[in-house]
């Protein structure tokens, strides 16, 4: 009976989130977790809510929390890689960004948010070029704006050797 009263709760907090009744969905959450503190989906919708609530230090715990244990969907466990590394970042955690989300996209290679917000914290710990490559690939992989699509064997190319010149040498 516990695990319906659960769901139940659990689905009436996405959608308070979602209707754009985010303090009351955060009300409701948190009291969820003092009732429920090891569902790692409970946790993820907390850690959510706070993240759009713009409440990101409040966020961490629950993400971490969320992330700790088995029980959530990929896209779940995707989300919540992208939703802790991105909090770190806002919050200046740049290395803990940067180990967050190379490590999101080791798992999710394919995830081009996860890489894009991988090049924009690699960036905050100086380290441009990394960025720039990664931002330059992911550029290429997905644009279909025809002013790109034309260049894209050059920007792929130079994604992997910024520095390259005419003849070889490097600037």
């Amino acid at each position: 009976m516990e695990s319906d009263d659960l769901e139940t709760l659990l689905a009436q907090s996405v959608r308070l989130r979602e209707t754009g009744h985010r303090e009351e969905a955060r009300e409701q959450l948190l009291a969820l977790r003092a009732r429920f503190p090891e569902d790692v989906r409970v946790a993820y919708q907390a850690a959510w809510v706070h993240d759009v609530l713009g409440l990101e230090a409040e966020a961490v715990p629950h993400y971490v929390d969320a992330l700790a244990g088995p029980g959530l969907a990929t896209e779940e466990r995707r989300g919540a890689l992208l939703g802790l590394g991105s909090t770190y970042r806002t919050l200046g955690r740049y290395e803990d960004a940067v180990a967050t989300l190379s490590a999101a996209t080791v798992e999710f290679p394919e995830d081009n948010a996860l890489r894009t917000f991988l090049a924009m914290a690699l960036y905050n710990v100086g380290r441009s070029h990394d960025g720039m490559r990664l931002l330059l690939t992911v550029l290429a992989a997905t644009s279909s704006d025809p002013d790109i699509v034309g260049y894209r064997p050059a920007i792929e190319h130079y994604a992997q050797d910024l520095d390259a010149v005419e003849g070889g040498g490097s600037a």
